[in-house]
């Protein structure tokens, strides 16, 4: 549930190619949180562990996550209209929210049902059951991250990064709790309730996580500074460009907004700089396939600026 900082760069795609590639990611975490739910579930009944509760819960609010992930991702692959000419890409951002709330509200329920069973321990059955269910909750959870990971890798879709990412967590917290039941075997009685502790204070630092990755792109942050730089960079080149100023970007779902002054000979006619500017644009674009980027022409000689030098 960690969510990742350093943004994957997207493959040159089609949108249609996109859409299907999100599709499929959302509908195999659905679909593998749905199998998920109805194995622990078992597995709960039958070993009355915490620890299973635990994973049983965060497979609760991962499939409920993913419901949400499913409908946002299909709403953010709208294309732009009159009410929203700059898209739907925050949809995105806004699942990222509601994934915290989810995964932070599932936190302080098995905090509350860890410490009852402390105080009010019960012994648990049917241990190898409940080993057996984590190991196929791994081994299926491994499938759907290898999924996940190839969309994220053509697509850069913040959505499916969060979920693949809380997905990994749970490989780990399915691995504590093999360990914990082992434990309880050996006669640790409450190494079951410490570790789904343990486990929910993991998910509320993965929530706060998410949440504020998803907060900084709906306040329109700027890209990653090495990304601004390569900008900067692929302007400059241009053969007449004399510089660039007020650089502004920010990020909506996949899609990157870019808006930079390029800076050019005060002589040039209207039309040859209307030309450099599409030339620029495009250059971007190639760079940063999901870019939609503005670029205003200024004379140098009139900026009340530095003008940075051309690499």
């Amino acid at each position: 549930m960690i969510f990742q900082t350093v943004k994957p760069m997207p493959e040159n795609i089609t949108d249609q190619d996109r859409g299907r590639l999100l599709t499929l990611a959302t509908t195999a975490s659905v679909a593998t949180a749905g199998v998920l739910i109805a194995v622990k579930l078992a597995a709960w009944l039958l070993t009355g562990s915490v620890s299973v509760l635990a994973s049983l819960i965060d497979s609760l609010m991962d499939a409920a996550a993913s419901l949400i992930n499913l409908f946002a991702v299909r709403y953010s692959l709208t294309p732009a209209d009159d009410e929203h000419r700059f898209g739907h890409g925050k949809a995105e951002s806004l699942a990222g929210l509601a994934q915290a709330a989810f995964i932070a509200g599932s936190a302080v329920f098995l905090v509350m049902h860890a410490i009852d069973r402390m105080l009010h321990p019960r012994p648990i059955a049917e241990m190898q059951v409940g080993i057996a269910v984590m190991i196929f909750a791994i081994v299926a959870t491994l499938a759907l991250l290898g999924i996940q990971r190839y969309v994220v890798r053509r697509t850069g879709s913040m959505a499916i990064r969060a979920d693949s990412l809380h997905y990994m967590t749970d490989v780990l917290t399915n691995l504590s709790i093999i360990a914990a039941l082992v434990l309880v075997s050996f006669g640790w009685e409450s190494s079951d309730s410490i570790f789904a502790i343990g486990i929910a204070g993991y998910i509320l630092y993965s929530a706060w996580q998410i949440a504020h990755d998803a907060f900084q792109l709906l306040m329109d942050r700027e890209l990653p500074e090495e990304e601004r730089q390569r900008i900067l960079q692929i302007a400059r080149n241009h053969a007449h460009a004399r510089g660039v100023h007020d650089l502004r970007t920010r990020q909506s779902g996949a899609e990157k907004f870019v808006q930079l002054h390029l800076e050019l000979d005060e002589d040039l006619p209207l039309k040859q700089a209307h030309t450099i500017a599409d030339e620029v644009d495009e250059a971007i674009c190639t760079a940063f396939p999901t870019a939609h980027v503005i670029i205003h022409q200024d004379p140098v000689n009139i900026a009340d600026y530095t003008v940075e030098p051309r690499s």
